[in-house]
């Protein structure tokens, strides 16, 4: 069987102002009709660049440097715009990896699907349309007809990103490149973007080139994959060769720092190639240090409490209460975290995780019931000085690192926000020892305070969120999904990094995530939610081993089967 697509010694490269950065050197890769191919590696390893550089959309200035990029028997390189704008969504499809940004938010469904059928297979009117509700009906979104006439922000996470794949396949090409399809997903709608995109190989021989920094979805899709290291294809390989007796080092450390869904280990592996100027992590006499004052309350009482909580948000308007449609968020929730335990929170998008977290940091009032923190009760009296207390010994680090830090400020002054806010310290060379101590404890070095957040890494990124949150010596932290945007090896870091955390400081943690696997390796217990109802509360080995409520055995199942990686060397 011929190549599909045949990439030999690709070049990429971007002059710069400080030089000349090779994205891609030496780049050699095949694509069989039918096949799976997946491209797995750090953010920054050049898996992004290389799916760009195919179909001829590098950003400027950067440009193919070396090599041959050969689809169906033709040389891509060299082609003019036009004749690329005809092989883009004709022959070559693109699943971009975000899919609020990637859909125009101005126009509806069936004007984008009808607008790309009609550029790509050259028909008009009501073959046009009659073609875009048969990708929607083949994508799997039911009442096909009438979604057309809807808007990107009426459709949910999963179902936009079946749109998505809808879009790539309206020129039926031969190829598809999909660019990170499952970040952020949770693992339910992952699973079914997956397997649609195994049907679609099988039904259509499709060959498909999936880049993911995810070892889960390439265990899962992926036939062959080739892992890339800075700009070079380390290891290629069968899937089941690569992850179950990878040869390379990268490789190696790479699948080790993947969170075990299949037992829970002290600590997870990091990958030392990534973070090189982020320094270990440095213990503290806690008894003599100033973040101490937030471990000499380790009483073993309930840290927070919620009692039969509700919470609905309207939905649509309107005088008479029959015609109001409601959203109920959070269903009569119940639930106790102990002081020093790492409490999970998991469920689908939309199940309610998230605005539970709202209602115990108060950027949420529930409706009905009660919120104790500490002991205090601060869902009635908000304002009252015994609540404001509770609640400044409350923390939040939120999901994405890019978007939380304020990109105007430096590192100094976002650290330093709650000390100066809470008056914490009595004058600003009090409050600078503070800031460069903080820094030196997560790992960053007192000489990131004058750096600003855009100089620093998504996992760099989110030490300094990490070192915010101490800033006001916290005793409970809500961890909303801290790490899902991160690559497995950042990931690893931070993790270990809250670990040590909550073992020094005696820290209570809820933390929030759809993954499974690093729910089992981080908490003591776990409450599992679904359409804003608590369906289970268990402590963690219990519910990974003998699950008793059906959801949590669904949710389970869904979980990408890590059978292929090799033994985990045991604790």
């Amino acid at each position: 069987m011929s190549a599909l697509l045949e990439i030999t010694g690709l070049g990429v490269e971007f002059p710069t102002r400080r030089g000349l950065i090779r994205a891609a050197h030496d780049v050699n890769l095949s694509v069989n009709p039918g096949e799976v191919l997946g491209l797995v590696g750090e953010s920054g390893a050049g898996k992004s660049t290389i799916g760009a550089a195919i179909i001829d959309l590098l950003e400027r200035p950067g440009r193919v440097s070396a090599g041959s990029i050969v689809f169906e028997g033709e040389e891509l390189r060299g082609k003019s715009e036009a004749q690329m704008r005809r092989i883009r969504g004709d022959r070559i499809g693109m699943i971009f990896q975000d899919p609020q940004t990637s859909l125009n938010p101005l126009l509806t469904i069936g004007d984008q699907l009808v607008e790309t059928i009609e550029k790509t297979m050259g028909v008009r009117g009501p073959q046009a349309t009659s073609r875009a509700i048969e990708l929607l009906e083949h994508v799997g979104i039911t009442e096909a007809r009438a979604r057309l006439k809807a808007y990107p922000h009426q459709f949910s996470g999963g179902m936009r990103q079946r749109v998505v794949i809808a879009l790539a396949l309206a020129g039926d090409p031969d190829l598809v490149i999909a660019d990170e399809p499952t970040t952020a997903l949770d693992v339910s709608i992952q699973a079914q973007i997956l397997d649609l995109l195994k049907q679609l190989c099988r039904e259509r021989e499709l060959g498909v080139i999936i880049v993911t920094h995810d070892i889960g979805v390439i265990a899962t899709i992926a036939d062959r994959v080739a892992v890339m290291y800075r700009g070079e294809i380390v290891e290629t390989g069968a899937v089941a060769q690569i992850l179950g007796a990878p040869a390379h080092a990268y490789t190696k450390s790479l699948i080790a720092a993947v969170p075990r869904a299949d037992r829970r280990l002290h600590r997870f592996t990091s990958v030392d190639y990534i973070e090189g100027d982020a320094t270990p992590f440095r213990r503290i006499d806690i008894a003599n240090h100033w973040l101490g004052a937030s471990a000499d309350h380790r009483g073993g009482g309930a840290a927070i409490e919620i009692e039969n909580a509700d919470l609905s948000f309207i939905l649509q308007r309107a005088v008479l209460p029959k015609n109001r449609r409601m959203l109920k968020a959070v269903d009569d929730v119940t639930l106790t975290i102990r002081e020093g335990e790492t409490f999970g929170l998991v469920g689908e998008s939309g199940s309610g995780k998230s605005t539970v977290a709202r209602l115990i940091a108060g950027l949420h009032r529930p409706d009905s019931g009660a919120i104790r923190i500490l002991g205090q009760d601060v869902s009635s009296r908000p304002k009252a000085p015994e609540a404001r207390a509770a609640r400044r010994a409350l923390q939040m680090i939120f999901q994405d690192p890019y978007s939380s830090l304020n990109a105007r400020m430096r590192v100094l002054d976002i650290v330093a926000e709650p000390i100066r806010f809470y008056r914490t310290a009595g004058s600003e060379t009090e409050v600078r020892r503070i800031i460069d101590d903080l820094l030196d404890h997560v790992g960053l070095g007192a000489a990131a305070a004058l750096r600003y957040p855009h100089e620093f890494s998504g996992g760099q990124r989110q030490r300094i969120s990490i070192a915010r949150a101490l800033a006001c010596r916290p005793r409970i932290l809500i961890c909303d999904e801290p790490t899902s945007a991160l690559d497995v090896s950042v990931q690893a870091t931070i993790l270990n990094l809250l670990k040590d955390l909550q073992e020094e400081l005696g820290l209570t943690m809820l933390f929030i995530s759809h993954d499974l696997p690093v729910i089992r390796q981080m908490c003591d217990r776990v409450a599992v939610m679904r359409h804003g109802a608590i369906c289970e509360i268990a402590e963690t080995e219990q519910l990974f081993a003998a699950p008793a409520h059906e959801y949590t055995k669904h949710l389970l199942g869904l979980m990408p089967s890590m059978e292929l990686l090799g033994p985990v060397d045991s604790e």
